[in-house]
């Protein structure tokens, strides 16, 4: 039996092996991830199971072992044709019979896919929510020897997370439906309530849930206010020139314009948006998962269709509108763990335009307060003058200590001694017994003559003027931090006029010392890059070169993405170690079974002519 590629597919019966030779000989792993092997155990064991772990931290893996260990068919709940076909790609690259439905196929593949599901050829079934819930396929699957669901991108199932969508809903009605006795569901984000939704929603009885570390340390934060942002992009592209990279912008519009800008700058650039005809955006997503060195500039909607393992950084030329979404985004680098870097600008007319749309939102004031505070949140992470990466974590729910890679860490942020400063904003606010907004606080610092500071007497207060050394804005980044830090905070219930806190009143009192930061004017790549854990550094690295052109031709020849026959981690220890013998090969991280069968021959004969 062989697969569209022309591969052959595993047999479809239950594997009788173990988990770590099915690791080994299938997949390539000399050892499980962190936390996949507690997961992958729970599953075998017939629990049902949700895991919140990192992007890039193998989620995967976690269903797809199991599924090749039990009789009959797994069904994987995937929210984009993208990801399920890259998926597919993979699984069949290492004798995995797998398959999809989706609207990108035409009716007679979807018919023979289904047929083949039915007869239990298949070992996985990637389907869309929408298409599982349709009768059509209800009714075929009602004869299919199913083993259990697995649900990808959980959190889309609960109005609390940060890609809802209703179709989700219906999957806990089509798993009654069909009597689909175990459900695993997995995503990278989800806080406390959203794991409790999703847990209602999905799943029979309680399930099993594991949250994993959300750390990615292999990723190099960075956050910078907006001063020019096309200039901010360039110097930044300068540091990662021939590097594979997703440039995000919020809206259709800018995108164009962007992907139009960089290309006009001589860079392989490609939009992508919801706007763009299906043909176009196919190509160009296309373009970038299987050629080297492109940009896409996209809106959200590339989002969770990435499977790419080498992409080397995400830029946000706009502030994403909450955590969950910036980490999900983040998420799309440096998913084989080697060194990838994230910078994001911002402007806080996004952030007043985010708490806009809260309030003008018909919805409950239980959500609109929590979108609030994950506004507030995303301002901390902004604003606050300590560890990107502790501040992230921390609002997951984790605790850790400065990381050494982000910009705050290595000094590219500069911080200082504020108290002064800090001193005379508060003052401002206690002078004016706490009644006013941070406009005309500022307008008294500066010693500005309104109409509201002379209606209120306000030009006479000892504040007054006491700060018209600083600009305008630089107050505005002083009370922002300071609001961060919990010194003082607007008051949503008195039109945000700013109230000190215990705190704010020990500064006042010469108590505390205040450190706050300044805005970095320059975006000069200067992370530290972190190691990937026991990679080679000592490669050839015209070796490397041959071994990626040998990669994209075996590529183009199957019509799949080039991290398809062999990631860049399995290439990278090749060209170190130049391995002689299909024995040493297969010690080679990657490098299963299958995969030794179908390339390893022509990769040592490259190896061999070096």
């Amino acid at each position: 039996m062989t697969d569209l590629l022309g591969w052959p597919s595993a047999p479809p019966g239950g594997d009788t092996r173990g988990t770590d030779e099915i690791l080994s000989d299938v997949f390539g792993f000399s050892s499980f991830r962190p936390g996949q092997e507690e997961i992958v155990g729970a599953i075998n064991a017939g629990d049902e199971v949700l895991a919140v772990m990192p992007t890039g931290g193998g989620k995967s893996l976690c269903y797809q072992l199991p599924a090749l260990m039990r009789p009959g068919v797994t069904i994987v709940v995937s929210p984009l044709i993208a990801l399920m076909r890259d998926q597919v790609s993979a699984l069949k690259a290492i004798g995995v019979a797998a398959e999809a439905l989706n609207s990108g196929n035409d009716y007679e593949d979807n018919r023979r896919t289904l047929q083949r599901a039915v007869s239990g050829e298949l070992k996985l079934l990637y389907v869309s929510p929408e298409r599982l819930s349709s009768v059509e396929t209800i009714e075929r699957l009602r004869e299919a020897p199913l083993a259990m669901i697995a649900v990808d991108e959980a959190h889309c199932v609960s109005q609390w997370g940060h890609d809802f969508r209703p179709e989700y809903r219906l999957i806990g009605d089509v798993r009654r439906d069909l009597g689909i006795k175990q459900t695993v569901a997995f995503t990278a984000t989800a806080d406390k309530i959203t794991r409790d939704d999703i847990a209602e929603r999905l799943f029979a009885e309680t399930p099993k849930v594991f949250v994993r570390s959300f750390d990615r340390p292999n990723i190099s934060l960075a956050m910078t206010s907006r001063q020019d942002g096309r200039t901010q992009l360039m110097s930044f592209l300068k540091a990662h020139e021939g590097e594979s990279g997703v440039v995000y912008c919020q809206s259709r519009r800018r995108v164009d314009e962007t992907a139009a800008f960089l290309a006009s700058r001589g860079l392989n650039a490609v939009p992508y948006h919801a706007g763009l005809d299906r043909q176009e955006r196919d190509h160009n997503q296309d373009v970038f998962l299987r050629q080297d060195g492109v940009i896409v500039v996209a809106t959200v909607a590339f989002g969770m269709g990435v499977d790419k393992p080498d992409v080397r950084f995400v830029f946000h030329m706009d502030l994403p509108k909450n955590i969950e979404g910036y980490y999900q985004e983040i998420g799309r680098a440096g998913r084989d763990g080697l060194p990838a870097t994230a910078h994001t600008l911002y402007g806080f007319g996004e952030i007043r335009q985010f708490r806009q749309w809260i309030e003008e939102a018909d919805t409950s004031e239980e959500q609109k307060e929590i979108e609030r505070q994950k506004v507030n949140a995303l301002v901390a992470l902004c604003e606050a003058p300590r560890c990107r990466r502790v501040v992230l974590l921390d609002y997951f729910g984790e605790t850790s200590e400065p990381c050494g890679n982000c910009d705050l860490c290595n000094g590219s942020v500069e911080t200082f001694d504020a108290t002064v400063l800090a001193q005379k904003a508060l003052s401002a606010v206690a002078r004016t017994r706490e009644r006013f907004g941070m406009e005309h606080l500022i307008s008294i610092l500066r010693g500005e003559r309104s109409d509201k500071v002379e209606t209120h007497g306000h030009e006479q207060l000892p504040t007054f003027g006491v700060g018209k050394d600083q600009s305008r804005n630089a107050w505005r980044s002083i009370f922002r931090q300071l609001g961060v830090m919990g010194y003082a905070q607007p008051d949503s219930d008195r039109f945000n006029a700013w109230r000190l806190s215990e705190t704010g009143w020990n500064v006042l009192k010469g108590r505390e010392t205040v450190m706050l930061r300044k805005d970095a004017l320059s975006l000069k790549d200067k992370t530290k890059k972190a190691a990937a854990a026991d990679l080679p550094t000592d490669y050839d690295p015209k070796l490397l070169e041959s071994l990626k052109a040998l990669r994209r031709q075996l590529a183009d020849e199957r019509d799949v993405p080039a991290y398809v026959i062999f990631s860049d981690r399995t290439l990278i220890e090749m060209a170190a170690a130049k391995p002689q013998s299909e024995a040493a090969m297969r010690a080679i991280h990657g490098v299963g079974e299958r995969k030794l069968k179908d390339f390893g021959p022509a990769f040592l004969d490259a190896i061999r002519e070096e």
